[in-house]
């Protein structure tokens, strides 16, 4: 019998030719490609056959924790980032049931503060997504009853002003490092699909597995979704013109060691911002701009976070340096006329990544595999 050798594929993010295509993969690739790895070999300047040879050793490794078409959720079903109150003694119970239990539950992290500030009681942060038709509100409620919170508090994104990931092409930024024009700003409205739209939909964005790595990709989700590939393609550019394509990406696992152990990540952090009233968009922009900014959004947080309205997150691997950055980002805030009132960071601790369900079918059916009735979950009912 004979043995199988190791793989002698590099799979660090940090080796040379990965980093080259991690540079693109992770964030560059915008909107449906028919052929989307031939993309990246070409932005890359690499050959289509290393770029899925790398890519595919790099899924199985776990450098990459998923790969899969982004979709510009915002604008399918409606969303908010959520801020949970929970006893000290539940909250490692509650994080596993949001991550384990709740397919509407996408990022689910456990926060803190460096000092008692507004909002430090919220240790516990998802952001949710509740399919067209449904009630977020009641979705909560339901959680709570579940999870043991005392309260939560639901901020929606009023805007969005940035939303990509590449932390390989971020890795050495220096603070202060931004575009030469503002941030765009991407609006929140609700975007409604015919049920063949929400076929090719929900066949496009499912994860792909190592063995699905090649380079006719959209044919077995064609398939999947029972129309001829050329019909599949006709839908999903479609939708891509209509704003409803995010991007196809590859995703690091920045939280926990990846392939050979190495992080990309070491810090995640989300910064609140309280502006003027009527200066949201234009402090959003600004901040939107910088490069270290993942994301960055209007937000209200009400209260309990002291009326923040902007609010964004950064990575990076050194604490004291992002610190650094939030820093730049305020002085340019003051330079460009938009006082801050009041600011604060949230720092990530333990934390989970998946993609938030986001299918009207598969909300229905959860309803009725747990025991509820999906007509009373809706926001009419």
């Amino acid at each position: 019998m004979e043995t199988e050798l190791p793989s002698t594929i590099p799979v660090a993010f940090d080796d040379p030719l990965n980093a080259q295509i991690l540079a693109v993969s992770e964030d560059r690739i915008h909107g449906f490609h028919e052929e989307p790895f031939q993309e990246i070999a070409r932005l890359a300047g690499v050959e289509p056959a290393l770029v899925l040879e790398r890519i595919q050793a790099m899924l199985e490794a776990g450098t990459i924790r998923r790969v899969r078409q982004t979709l510009m959720a915002t604008n399918l079903a409606p969303g908010a980032l959520v801020a949970w109150k929970v006893p000290a003694d539940r909250v490692d119970d509650a994080f596993n049931y949001m991550f384990e239990q709740d397919p509407f539950s996408g990022h689910v992290v456990i926060r803190s503060t460096d000092g008692d500030t507004p909002g430090a009681a919220y240790r516990l942060w998802t952001t949710l997504k509740v399919p067209q038709g449904y009630s977020m509100r009641k979705h909560c409620e339901y959680l709570l009853s579940q999870t043991g919170a005392e309260a939560y508090k639901l901020m929606p994104a009023k805007r969005l002003f940035t939303l990509g990931v590449g932390h390989v092409r971020r890795r050495g930024l220096e603070p202060g490092a931004r575009a030469d024009e503002p941030g765009e700003v991407h609006d929140t409205n609700i975007v409604e699909l015919t049920d063949l739209e929400w076929r090719v939909l929900v066949a496009l964005k499912r994860e792909f597995e190592p063995e699905e790595i090649h380079d006719q990709p959209w044919l077995p989700r064609a398939e999947e979704a029972g129309v001829p590939l050329t019909e599949f393609v006709r839908v999903a550019r479609s939708l891509s013109e209509r704003k409803v394509i995010g991007r196809f990406s590859t995703f690091l696992e920045h939280v926990k060691p990846g392939g050979e152990g190495k992080r990309v990540t070491r810090y995640n952090a989300l910064f609140h911002w309280k502006v003027p009233p009527g200066r949201e968009i234009d402090a959003g922009r600004e901040v939107g701009r910088h490069f270290i900014m993942t994301h960055a959004y209007w937000r209200e947080g009400g209260r309990d976070f002291a009326d923040v309205n902007v609010m964004g997150v950064a990575h990076g691997t050194d604490k004291q340096l992002v610190l650094e950055h939030k820093a730049a980002i305020d002085a340019h805030l003051e330079e460009a006329g938009i006082p801050v009132s009041y600011t604060n960071v949230f720092w990530g601790g333990r934390s989970e990544i998946k993609p938030s369900e986001i299918s009207p079918f598969a909300y229905a059916e959860w309803c009725r595999s747990i025991g509820l009735d999906p007509e009373a979950m809706r926001a009419d009912a």
